[in-house]
Order: C-alpha cells, then sequence, then structure tokens
C-alpha cells in the first residue's frame, strides 16, 4: 500500500508542475504589461516555441502531412481558440486586472467545459456539478466586487475581467472540441500543427503593436512563456493525464489561484485581499464539487492538452 500511494504521489507531481507553471505564467503576464506589448508577448511567445519544437517535429509532421491537410480547418479553429483567443485576451487583461483575478478565471475552465459538453458532446450535468457552479461563481462574483455583489449593476464587471472570462470560454471550447474531434494525429504532430497556425494567426497583433522588438529585460518573461508554459507544461500536463487519467489531473487546475497568490507576493510584492480569500475559497470549494465523479457513474474526459495563461 505505501508503494502504490509514493507511486500515485510521483505520478501527481507532473500535473502540480503544470499547474504551478501556468499559475507562474499568470504572474508574468502581469509582469509583462511593464516592458512588452500584449501583441508582441503572443506572437512571440509561439514563434520561439515553434523554433525550439521544429527539430523534433518538423519531420513527423511532414510524413502526416496528407492527414493534416484533411483536417487543416479543425486545426485552424483549434489554434484560434487555443492559442489566439486564449493567450491574447489574456495578455490583455493583465493591463486592467490581477495575476490573482487572472488566475482564478483558469481555474474555472473545467466548469466551463462541462457545460458546454452537454449541447457538444451531449453529456449530462450531475447535480453536484450545478451547485458546485453556483457556488463557483457566487464566490467569483463576491470578488470582482469586492464583498458588494451590488456593484455589479452600476459598474459592470472591469474590462480585464470581462477579457478573461472570454479567454477562459475560449479555452473551455478548445478543450471541448479537442474531445469532441479526436484529430488522427500524434500528440505533438497535433501541438505544433496548431503552435505554427497560431503564431501565423497572432502576426497581426505584432504588426499592429507599436514595438515589435523585446528589450532586454523582457526576454525572460517571453523564453519563459515560450519555453515553460507552452513546451514543459503542457508535456508534464499530458503526461500527468497518461498516468492518473483526465478527471484527477483537472482536479489540480483548483490550485491555481492558490500557486499564483503565492507566487504573487513573492515576485510582485502583491498580497491577497480578504475578498479574494473569501471568494477564492468559495471558487475552490465549488469547483471540487462540480468535479466529484462517482465511480459508478461515467466521466467525462477533459482534454488539456497545450497552453494556459
Amino acid at each position: 500500500m505505501a508503494t502504490i500511494n509514493r507511486t500515485l504521489l510521483i505520478q501527481c507531481l507532473f500535473p502540480i508542475f503544470a499547474v504551478a507553471i501556468w499559475a507562474t505564467n499568470a504572474v508574468v503576464s502581469k509582469m509583462a504589461t511593464a516592458t512588452i506589448e500584449p501583441g508582441a508577448i503572443a506572437f512571440y511567445r509561439w514563434f520561439i516555441a515553434l523554433l525550439v519544437l521544429s527539430p523534433f517535429c518538423l519531420l513527423p509532421a511532414i510524413k502526416q502531412w496528407d492527414v493534416i491537410k484533411r483536417h487543416l480547418v479543425k486545426l485552424t479553429v483549434l489554434a484560434s481558440l487555443g492559442m489566439v483567443m486564449n493567450q491574447s485576451l489574456a495578455y490583455y487583461a493583465a493591463y486592467t486586472t490581477s495575476a490573482t483575478n487572472i488566475a482564478i478565471f483558469l481555474s474555472l475552465m473545467p466548469l466551463v467545459g462541462l457545460f458546454l459538453a452537454v449541447p457538444l458532446l451531449g453529456s449530462q450535468l450531475r447535480k453536484t456539478t450545478l451547485i458546485g457552479a453556483v457556488i463557483s461563481f457566487s464566490g467569483l462574483l463576491y470578488m470582482l466586487t469586492e464583498g458588494s455583489p451590488l456593484q455589479l449593476m452600476a459598474q459592470g464587471l472591469k474590462q480585464g475581467d470581462m477579457l478573461m472570462l472570454a479567454s477562459t470560454c475560449a479555452y473551455a471550447l478548445y478543450s471541448v472540441l479537442l474531445n469532441k474531434w479526436k484529430l488522427p494525429l500524434t500528440t505533438w504532430c497535433a501541438v505544433y500543427c496548431q503552435v505554427l497556425l497560431g503564431a501565423l494567426l497572432q502576426l497581426p497583433l505584432l504588426l499592429s503593436s507599436q514595438h515589435w522588438g523585446i528589450e532586454s529585460n523582457a526576454w525572460p518573461m517571453v523564453v519563459f512563456a515560450a519555453l515553460a508554459a507552452s513546451i514543459i507544461a503542457p508535456w508534464c500536463w499530458l503526461k500527468g493525464v497518461a498516468l492518473i487519467g483526465a478527471e484527477r489531473a483537472t482536479l489540480f487546475m483548483n490550485l491555481v489561484p492558490i500557486f499564483t497568490a503565492g507566487i504573487s507576493v513573492l515576485l510582485l510584492g502583491v498580497h491577497p485581499t480578504q475578498f479574494h480569500l473569501i471568494g477564492g475559497g468559495l471558487v475552490f470549494v465549488g469547483l471540487t464539487l462540480a468535479q466529484y465523479k462517482p465511480k459508478s457513474q461515467p466521466t467525462l474526459s477533459s482534454n488539456l492538452t497545450i497552453n494556459k495563461a
């Protein structure tokens, strides 16, 4: 039994490490607002990732070109959702919202995916999912309005929070479509194609930016986003899903706000407010309840395979 528990603990380190990287990237997104334009970092992130992956993935992609060509439209849709909308909106959102808010929106992605899976995959929502959704969104509302939900009617959401909501929905739809389409490509070939398409689709954002270059103090953030958040974290996530299953791995997404809050203190010197603690706590409880799956019921696999903001 001790050996089994130790093995499971080691296996769980893979999704935990992936989540920790994505949480750090939420803070990096906030830090990047002072040094590089969002359109520039969004492009260079995927362009550098493309350069790193090409020596390993270009030849296998060429060998699978006939399959890629048949599914090019679907790959383009996936890249538009997972690379362009999800990432670009998160970088623009960082200008007007906090790293902790970004992380809490990210943690809601599996829950949004469960709701999108109803019309797209024919899944059924359990009562625990609905109750968990109410608790989570109540916590989110409490945090965003700083304990005064009525402010939402008078002032509305901040622009950054609205962008993060759109970013979260885009990635949730991306994950559900991955599960629906099940493209007949090897995992890293599909990743490589979407990275390539993502870089091409984000080129207009770079060209529309006032400054195309990367200043010396911005390079560490760009490299972290390109290598750690775009390559290492997805590999760890895929490894974790393969070892412990998508259902268990998805639960670790609940740790994103917790990791982000701690990293924000270390890197930004920003301490969570009571609204973050109470609202984030409610979100955590709601997400855990919503993702609870009795063993006797079939489960929905969440293929969160590529990137996070």
